[in-house]
């Protein structure tokens, strides 16, 4: 299981009594009554079927959807109140026309940075994240395979150091084996980092694997909110239906 040193109690994220509901006719709810602190240094997975609400919340938090009840606050700050691109520099996807250097620089880059340091980061980001710079930095996103590629990915949303990374449904596109691998690297790199991470599975494994706290939504709502040793412990159908993808009953050892 993931362990990490103790947490701040500086709140990073929060929901306030947050609904979403799209603006059609009969209007239809997304997520509703959504009340949730997330701690500095956490690592909070999502985890809920498809359709269950993870990747609104995700959106809520990096002010690509704004609530239509209630207040998201990140850092203290409502969302609504945050410039939207110094709010969201710390995701994105890879540019397939750009080198991998030029990926994992584009945020240093955009944050004015020398030549310099952005040189040296570039360096540093690649070799945390298990990639040779003189081997990788001049290729581009179609010479690597899909676990490489993840790879940058993670060196280009860690290159500007931010304090928050939001990740949906990370390492779904991967074989068995190269997800198994890049999983726990994660939760390696997690732990020494010390960021608020928010990630966004339906898997239960990578839940128990990587958080610190598994967040379970069923049909927008938060059912659940444990830590992976309390989680399989819940009696809850939810719970208990994702406790048999594993085969194991709720209340054994986890």
């Amino acid at each position: 299981m993931n362990t990490k040193p103790p947490l701040s109690p500086i709140k990073t994220i929060e929901f306030r009594d947050v609904s979403f509901h799209i603006n059609v006719i009969p209007s239809r709810v997304i997520v509703s009554g959504i009340s949730l602190e997330i701690l500095h240094g956490e690592t909070i997975v999502l985890l809920g079927r498809s359709g269950s609400g993870k990747t609104t919340l995700l959106r809520l938090m990096n002010g690509m959807l704004f609530p239509s009840e209630g207040k998201v606050l990140v850092q203290g700050r409502s969302t609504a109140a945050w410039d939207p691109i110094r709010l969201r520099r710390g995701m994105g996807c890879l540019f397939p026309h750009f080198t991998v250097a030029e990926n994992v620089a584009l945020i240093p880059t955009l944050e004015n940075w020398d030549a310099s340091r952005t040189a040296a980061r570039i360096q540093e980001m690649l070799q945390l994240v298990g990639l040779d710079p003189r081997e990788f930095a001049h290729r581009r996103p179609r010479e690597l395979s899909g676990g490489q590629r993840q790879r940058v990915g993670v060196a280009r949303a860690l290159a500007a150091d931010p304090p928050i990374l939001l990740m949906d449904e990370p390492f779904g596109a991967l074989d068995p084996v190269t997800r198994a691998e890049l999983q726990r690297e994660f939760s390696t790199l997690a732990h020494r980092l010390g960021k608020t991470i928010v990630l966004v599975t339906h898997d239960l494994r990578e839940a128990l694997l990587l958080a610190s706290r598994i967040v379970l939504l069923e049909a927008g709502r938060i059912i659940a909110s444990a830590t992976p040793q309390e989680f399989l412990r819940l009696d809850h159908p939810e719970v208990r239906a994702f406790a048999s993808s594993l085969a194991i009953a709720p209340g054994a050892p986890v």
